[in-house]
């Protein structure tokens, strides 16, 4: 299994941010990078980047709660 380099910019905030976000059903997740960007103070190219690394590593993440 290959694991994605975290980004220094990403947060354990920032995960269970988007996993909350992604569990409200509030937003496709795909949008998520405005919310991210507007809650977390940061530009949109790392918000997109924040959300990207959450994405890639989401599944993993998930299996590893078990």
């Amino acid at each position: 299994m290959t694991t994605k380099v975290r980004p220094e910019i990403v947060t354990e905030e920032h995960l269970e941010y988007l996993d909350g976000l992604r569990q409200s059903g509030v937003v496709n997740m795909y949008g998520a990078p405005e919310y991210v960007e507007g809650d977390f103070g940061v530009t949109i190219k790392e918000a997109r980047e924040i959300t990207s690394y959450w994405m890639a590593t989401f599944e993993e993440r998930q299996n590893g709660n078990d």
